[in-house]
Formats: structure tokens, sequence, C-alpha cells
């Protein structure tokens, strides 16, 4: 199985407690998540099997959108109700306030990550040092909201839309809009609807998944790869270049059919067969592996027979070493 299963997080789990139980219910070991979730949160986690993995980086970039519920009037430590209660004040601010403190928190912000996180300091999880009662600096971190909506609000409870990009904390935005109506304000609950193409709607619950491992039809359930690629335009290489391309080489534009000097391009050998990612490289004037996925031989000669599954068009295609990871999505 090689693709994306979009899983809808529950409640009380971790994310990587997810792809350790998908790897038990779909019986593989190669599977990542492509963006982390608290255990307090749920909904919409893209998880990576097999030569999907390879998508990971490309997926954790995508922007997300989440409804949170925003309690104002308390502060904690952790900036959600999870954590301990370090202050609480009356909330005498009235909705136009609210409204227009939260609009003023669209485009682009500074923003300092949470101590009970997951970022690292010094080879240490600003977490693990949080529990340990110490408090230390953390610099600034550029990030967007490019859209907040308030979608209910029955202070002191404020529910929002928040479309943003990657690293970016909703329940530190959550204690920032309570700390600037000077309220104090904590997340209290946090769902995300979206993260890049894929929605709350397509996603599956685990016991979902165990459903349709059960009655055969998880296969239908995985976004392929070509799908998840689909955003980028289609190149096909001509007949002469399909040696180039298997080989994981760049091609000279005269062997792509309709050549294309887009930044990123989803390139096809001649037969039909996807292969992988290139882009156009203005200063040779060719188009180079960027990101492969089907084209991987040299590790036939590590397993063998073993190593079936990579074939392309029936046989393994020759690997020059500069095909196994080139660039960055």
């Amino acid at each position: 199985m090689d693709g994306i299963l979009v899983i809808r997080k529950e409640k009380g789990y971790t994310s990587h407690d997810v792809v350790a139980k998908l790897r038990g219910i779909l019986h593989m070991k190669k599977i990542g998540h492509t963006g982390t979730l608290d255990p307090a949160a749920e909904g919409v986690l893209p998880v990576a099997l097999g030569r999907g993995t390879r998508l990971v980086e490309l997926l954790t970039e995508k922007e997300k959108t989440y409804e949170a519920v925003l309690r104002l009037g308390v502060s904690t430590d952790t900036q959600d109700m999870t954590g301990t209660i370090l202050s609480e004040k009356p909330v005498t601010v009235t909705e136009e306030e609210v409204r227009e403190t939260v609009a003023s928190f669209v485009g682009e912000q500074m923003q300092v990550p949470p101590m009970y996180s997951a970022l690292k300091v010094g080879g240490k999880k600003l977490y693990e040092l949080a529990r340990e009662g110490k408090t230390i600096e953390r610099k600034p971190r550029p990030v967007v909201f490019y859209e907040i909506r308030i979608l209910d609000m029955d202070l002191p409870l404020v529910r929002i839309s928040v479309t943003c990009s990657k690293g970016t904390y909703i329940r530190t935005l959550c204690n920032d809009i309570g700390e600037k109506l000077g309220c104090g304000g904590a997340m209290e609950e946090l769902l995300r609807t979206q993260s890049g193409n894929f929605t709350l709607e397509e996603s599956m619950t685990l016991s979902q998944v165990e459903e349709a491992v059960a009655n055969g039809t998880i296969g239908e359930r995985i976004v392929s790869i070509e799908d998840v690629l689909s955003m980028y335009p289609a190149l096909i290489c001509t007949p002469e270049g399909d040696r180039l391309l298997g080989n994981g080489n760049p091609v000279p534009e005269e062997l792509v059919q309709g050549g294309s000097r887009e930044e990123k391009v989803r390139m096809y050998k001649s037969s039909g067969n996807f292969t992988g990612i290139y882009g156009w490289d203005e200063r040779n004037r060719n188009i180079v592996p960027v990101r492969m996925f089907f084209v991987l031989n040299f590790l036939q000669k590590l397993a063998g027979a073993d190593m079936e599954y990579l074939k392309i068009d029936g046989e393994f295609p020759r690997l020059s070493g500069s095909a196994v990871t080139l660039g960055k999505f």
C-alpha cells in the first residue's frame, strides 16, 4: 500500500499512537504522520503509507484549518484547559471588542512557541523542561493566519475557525487574544478540519480502518501518490528519454513531450508510468529530479527478489546515486 490514508484522530491519542496502531492494523512498518496533533485535540491527520512516506515533508508544509473554542477570563500554564490555572479574571469586554481583537491577528505574525510543546532546545523538548519547572526564553517565529472567523460567541466562550501556516499553535493564539483583551484566554477545544487538501469528511477513525481492512475495502480509501501530487503539471518523456528517466538522471528538454519549465512537474515514462517529481534547471537547461518515488533500484542489489515491488515496466531501472533524494519540496 502506497499513498495517504486520512485519519480522524480522536482525543486521547498522540499522533505517534495513531502511527503505532496503524502499523498493527495494516501489518506494515513504513508509516509516518504529516503533522502533530496534541492528545486533547482531534481531527484530520494525513498518514503516509509505503512510498507515500516520501510525501511527508511536502504535506507538513501545507496550510491547515482548525475550529477552536476559546475561553476568556482564564490563563493556564499550557495555554489550554488541560493545564494548571494561573489566573482568573472577570470578562467585561464587549462582543465588538472581541471581534476587533480577533481580526487584528489576521496576516503575518511573530508567535512565541509555548513551553508545553515538542520543540527542542539544546536537545531537550520544551515540555520536558516545563515539567521540571523550568521556563526558558523562546524566540518568536513567523506564522501566517490566512483567515480567522468567529463562528459563535457566548461570552466567555468564543468559537473560531482558523486557517494558518505550518508550525502555528492555536492555543498560543487563544492565549494571545486573551492577553490583548486584558482578561486572559485559554483554548478549551481543538478540531483540525483540514490539512492541505484533506478534509474531515474523508477521514476515518482507527475503528473504521479496522473495519475496512476486515471487509477488504481499505485500498479504496488510500489516496494515491499521483492524486496527492495532482497540483503539479504532468510531463511525458519520449521513448528516447525513458532510460534517462529510469536511471533518475536529468532529462534534456527536447526529450520531453510538451516541455515545461515549471518549478515542479510530475514526470512519466512514455509508457505512462509515473516516476517522480522533476523541476526545471535553468542553469543546465534541462529537467532534473527533485523527488523519485518509483526509482530505487540500487536496493535491488541489497535485497534481490525481496524488492520485486520496485520494478517499473517489469524490470529494475538502473539508478545513479543522485536520484535517491535531490532537493526538497
